[in-house]
């Protein structure tokens, strides 16, 4: 059966998503595989593990051979299909080193690399994250996480008495889930630092604060985090980068923008605003969470009230370059979107 399920991953009919063991998921043409004059007519099983629990819809895969830039371009067939997320929206995959980038992200955990995503707030980071692993567990870093945070700490019982609650942390090592620490960098060094055992060849922590428990990490354990470089207080240490074997780049994919069928106009205005924060001139840019919210609000309120709040959205300081760009694509003067006479 294992072979069998090796050589379907091989021509792209299914996914192996561990190796020790070895388990396999299903992909867009598991079944059509099956019954197909093939010699091979396995079926990827599922398996109780958290990491290999299989997705009500197809999820990406890999062929044999890599696909070609122009076929990723063009959405042949193999362009991978959109993958669920846990709120019930669907995540678009993108290329990462030849591969759909959930993929990718789930090879590396294979491989126990952990992963850093990093760029502005809004281009996807934590979407493509909770795509690519269902059995996802968060932490949601800002300047107050603390150790119990991650650890977890004592709690009092409905008799009075006291419990130690473990943390994501604990919780994650011991059933072998996927940790994404959002945010990361916003966390301070001396509380992330409780991580590191567990990320290196130790893949072991101490809890202190309940009897001096050792808690070794289980098969499938996984750690990945996000880094906002932007943000005021991020601060990415030598300790921490050095930690994330992999450091990827997320920006803001204005192709993809076009296929949600956001307005041609917003998207660019986007990418001439982008042009001009990577020059230096302004400090902000609208991402894809802003071109969305601009396309609901259209549809709401109209096109000129979300050009409007666009606009208004923007840093202040930024406001006057940002009115500039709009007014020259959209051809007339913007104010931000404001209350008017009264009716």
């Amino acid at each position: 059966m294992g072979n069998a399920l090796e050589t379907l991953a091989a021509r792209g009919h299914a996914e192996q998503v561990n190796t020790k063991p070895r388990r396999f998921r299903a992909t867009a043409t598991t079944t059509s595989a099956t019954v197909s004059p093939s010699p091979t007519k396995a079926t990827p099983h599922a398996s109780s593990s958290p990491q290999a629990t299989p997705s009500t819809t197809a999820t990406p895969h890999t062929s044999a051979s890599s696909p070609s830039k122009e076929s990723l371009a063009t959405g042949t067939t193999h362009n991978p299909a959109p993958v669920p997320r846990p709120n019930g929206q669907t995540y678009h995959p993108r290329q990462l080193a030849d591969l759909p980038d959930v993929t990718a992200l789930r090879r590396l955990r294979d491989a126990s690399i952990p992963a850093l995503l990093y760029g502005p707030p809004g281009t996807g980071k934590t979407s493509l994250v909770e795509a690519a692993f269902p059995d996802l567990i968060t932490v949601a870093g800002d300047g107050d996480t603390a150790v119990a945070d991650f650890i977890g700490e004592y709690t009092q019982t409905p008799g009075g008495g006291y419990e130690f609650v473990y943390g994501p942390l604990v919780t994650a090592m011991t059933v072998g889930r996927c940790l994404f620490i959002d945010d990361a960098t916003l966390i301070s060094p001396k509380v992330l630092a409780v991580v590191y055992p567990a990320m290196d060849g130790r893949r072991q922590i101490t809890v202190k604060t309940h009897k001096g428990e050792t808690i070794s990490a289980a098969d499938g354990f996984y750690v990945i985090a996000g880094h906002n470089p932007g943000v005021h207080g991020a601060v990415l240490t030598e300790a921490l980068a050095s930690r994330f074997a992999v450091q990827i780049k997320v920006s803001t994919d204005y192709d993809l923008a076009r296929r949600l069928k956001i307005d041609s106009k917003a998207v660019r205005v986007a990418r001439n605003l982008a042009h001009r924060q990577n020059s230096g001139e302004i400090g902000w840019a609208p991402q894809l969470r802003e071109l969305i919210a601009f396309q609901k609000v259209a549809s709401v309120l109209g096109t000129d009230a979300a050009i409007a709040n666009l606009l208004g959205i923007a840093p202040e300081e930024d406001r006057d370059v940002v009115a500039e760009v709009i007014s020259s694509i959209y051809g007339r003067t913007i104010a931000p979107l404001a209350l008017g006479h009264q009716l």
